[in-house]
């Protein structure tokens, strides 16, 4: 997707701090941040939301779901809260899906 700010992301077209990458998903610093630690997590397949799973992306969400645990893990959080805001209804402002791991410290 061309005008996608997060695929934009990972073509490394705009810069993110990044925290890790792997061949199926990115996860960065929000820019906006909530919490003392807000992450964001993306896949990198363009699924615009939610409502598009289905099983063919039952092994990346639970590799992504692991991964934010582990994130957290290592960012010593010992609690967090994650976000996924699903369509114009749900709040979802970037047409991406993606994952907010926040947490105060």
């Amino acid at each position: 997707m061309s005008d996608c700010i997060f695929c934009k992301i990972i073509a490394k077209q705009i810069p993110a701090k990044i925290v890790y990458e792997d061949d199926d998903m990115l996860a960065f610093h929000d820019i906006s941040p909530k919490a003392d630690v807000h992450y964001l997590i993306i896949p990198k397949l363009h699924i615009s939301s939610m409502l598009e799973l289905d099983t063919n992306h039952t092994h990346l969400m639970g590799k992504m779901l692991v991964k934010i645990n582990q994130l957290a893990v290592e960012s010593e959080l010992t609690g967090y809260k994650l976000a996924v805001n699903t369509g114009h209804k749900g709040g979802q402002e970037v047409f991406h899906l993606h994952f907010h791991l926040m947490a105060n410290r």
